[in-house]
């Protein structure tokens, strides 16, 4: 009988320890999936972006290879006395310039397409937008790694200004140079959010899922040996990343 009773529990743990690994096997394959379902999605999230930013440089290029022929069109105009049709010419001309001439150029083709997408979003709700970049010639931080972090940055400071009333001041404003022989970037932004915070660091206020915004920022820090620093009062955020060069 105790023998019996015996040969039952061996089975139960066997069985118990077999249920578990095929758990853990599955959480692993699940945990694989996802990351790699996310990394697929910002590799094409980036593309897209880099694809924008090239259609601008190339609008640009055409717009200058045409500045001739634009001349001709003026003076004719103006030899004509046409000078209503003249001033209507320089002002589609002047529009057409300041749409495609809003380009960041950074020196960093993707960076450009995160910056410029980024930017045209936050002006298309409202934010009003300031943005300093001096890339250093040469930075440690791969291209996917620095466009992955000021993504996330971005979109944290964007849904911070979203949480404004509507009709209050909104505003995004961007640093990305070189200080001390570290690549620095801050981000700071309006808000109008309840911060829930535990000494350094903050707790999502979103939902789990949308939380991993600032999971990979610190992540991607973690990963080159740098730091992040993030300070906030009522009414502003402020995010600043610092990654050796």
């Amino acid at each position: 009988m105790e023998t019996a009773f015996c040969q039952m529990c061996v089975t139960i743990q066997n069985t118990a320890e077999r249920k578990e690994g095929r758990d853990r096997s599955m959480f692993l394959r699940n945990c694989r999936y996802f990351a790699g379902r996310r990394r697929g999605e910002q590799c094409l999230q980036t593309e897209k972006y880099y694809e924008e930013v090239r259609t601008m440089y190339l609008e640009m290029r055409a717009w200058r290879h045409d500045y001739k022929n634009h001349l001709q069109v003026m003076k004719a105009h103006l030899d004509m006395g046409e000078y209503q049709e003249l001033a209507d010419y320089m002002l589609r001309l002047d529009e057409e310039l300041t749409r495609i001439d809003k380009v960041i150029k950074t020196g960093s083709l993707r960076l450009d397409a995160i910056l410029n997408s980024k930017i045209a979003l936050a002006k298309a709700k409202q934010i009003q937008v300031n943005v300093k970049v001096i890339l250093p010639p040469h930075i440690s931080v791969s291209d996917y790694d620095l466009c992955v972090l000021l993504g996330n940055l971005l979109d944290n400071a964007i849904e911070g200004c979203e949480s404004q009333k509507e009709g209050e001041l909104r505003f995004l404003r961007i640093y990305i140079g070189a200080f001390r022989e570290q690549l620095y970037l801050c981000v700071s932004n309006s808000h109008a959010t309840e911060m829930n915070r535990e000494g350094k660091r903050y707790r999502s206020t979103k939902a789990s899922h949308r939380g991993l915004g600032t999971y990979s920022i610190d992540s991607i820090a973690a990963r080159y040996q740098g730091c992040v620093n993030r300070q906030n009062d009522e009414s502003v955020f402020v995010t600043e990343v610092m990654l050796p060069l």
